[in-house]
């Protein structure tokens, strides 16, 4: 991390900047952010973020290879398999915890990805706030690739919109202005202008699919999904209330659903490198490592860290009845490297790519960042705490 700008921040920390951040960072929304926003960015070092996309880049390969829907064919559950998947996804969250390897170098070491949306509207918003509110250096960025905040918005509207006027892309999710994430679906739709709506607005007519607004039924061709599958599955009668949305409708999805299944925890037995921990399918261990202790248990499809178990015992492993959707990974320290006022706290750096259609390869563009000092990292994991929370990364220009 960055020891310099970090130096010069909390020097000219205070509670009372904290508080005027917030007040910044809500004014203007639909409603306040609802999850806790750290008191501070994080800043990396130039080196440590050429280590991020390094690390990036051997991962983006495994997704490029021309058999990676063949590997992942089993990871998309029957029942959720959406109909008219195209040939990539068009988002990409890799997720790096800031660990320290057996040198004592600080590097990261890959925890979770997905093939689906995050918070590409509020980390905007998010990075302008910390750096106005707290007088950030120009020559840091929150962006990769040499884009600008322009260039960034141009490139999200080319990734979302395609060929298609705004009003003719809808973002969807299930009761959408209830999510904890509608802070970053209105921000999207100020900065793009997609109309945000539930699942339950859609409206299916033969193979069309239509949403209201006004007193006007409007065509829906594209579809930016925010929808994840586990959030509706403890219903499974939901699509004879809803237009069903896994048939062969006539719209485009951005991204498709089945590519959350394909890039996922599903994908890292796959993957190897010097910043990928060793993963293996419970089914295809040969013996379980004497060290259980150096592990975690982890389901295959599930979110948000739910199921996860970090302290394994053989009884834990026996007891599972559907090895073949489990993987075991080998643990991740994360090294507390950010100074708080009150000590170190652990960091995870989200790097997030978009894939626009007729673009040859996913672009990285921009970051999510989450501070912690619980058991794990994220926010429903560190409510008592301060210094902890959502965040973004600075980096040199």
């Amino acid at each position: 991390m960055n020891p310099s700008v970090r130096k010069a921040f909390n020097e000219k920390f205070s509670d009372e900047k904290y508080s005027q951040f917030l007040d910044k960072l809500n004014n203007d929304l639909k409603e306040p952010v609802p999850f806790r926003v750290a008191e501070t960015p994080i800043f990396l070092t130039a080196d440590f973020r050429d280590k991020l996309i390094a690390a990036g880049n051997d991962i983006i390969d495994t997704i490029l290879r021309p058999d990676f829907k063949e590997l992942t064919e089993r990871a998309i559950p029957d029942f959720w398999r959406v109909a008219n998947e195209n040939d990539h996804p068009h988002f990409i969250a890799l997720d790096f915890g800031i660990c320290k390897d057996e040198q004592g170098n600080i590097v990261p070491k890959l925890i979770e990805l997905q093939g689906f949306s995050s918070l590409y509207g509020f980390q905007v918003h998010l990075g302008d706030t910390y750096r106005e509110v707290y007088d950030l250096p120009g020559d840091e960025t929150i962006f990769f690739n040499g884009l600008n905040e322009e260039s960034y918005l141009d490139l999200l509207k080319k990734t979302i919109l395609g060929p298609h006027q705004p009003d003719e892309v809808v973002l969807m999710d299930v009761n959408a202005p209830e999510q904890k994430t509608a802070v970053d679906f209105y921000l999207t739709q100020k900065y793009i202008g997609t109309p945000v709506v539930s699942l339950s607005d859609l409206i299916q007519d033969g193979k069309k699919l239509y949403y209201t607004a006004g007193d006007q039924k409007k065509q829906i061709k594209r579809i930016y999904n925010r929808l994840i599958f586990d959030e509706i599955a403890g219903d499974p009668e939901i699509f004879t209330k809803v237009a069903d949305i896994r048939q062969p409708v006539e719209v485009e999805w951005i991204t498709h659903p089945n590519w959350f299944y394909r890039v996922s925890k599903f994908t890292m037995p796959f993957l190897t490198g010097d910043y990928i921990p060793k993963t293996q399918f419970l089914h295809q261990s040969a013996q379980i490592p004497a060290d259980l202790e150096n592990y975690v248990l982890k389901p295959l499809f599930s979110f948000a860290g739910q199921g996860v178990i970090i302290d394994i015992s053989n009884d834990d492993i026996t007891a599972i009845t559907d090895p073949e959707n489990w993987i075991l990974q080998q643990k991740v320290n994360y090294e507390p490297v950010v100074q708080s006022p009150e000590g170190g706290v652990k960091a995870e750096v989200r790097l997030l790519y978009l894939w626009p259609d007729g673009d040859e390869k996913p672009t990285l563009a921009i970051n999510l960042a989450r501070l912690s000092r619980g058991k794990m990292i994220g926010v429903r994991y560190n409510k008592d705490f301060n210094w902890v929370g959502g965040t973004i990364a600075f980096m040199p220009r």
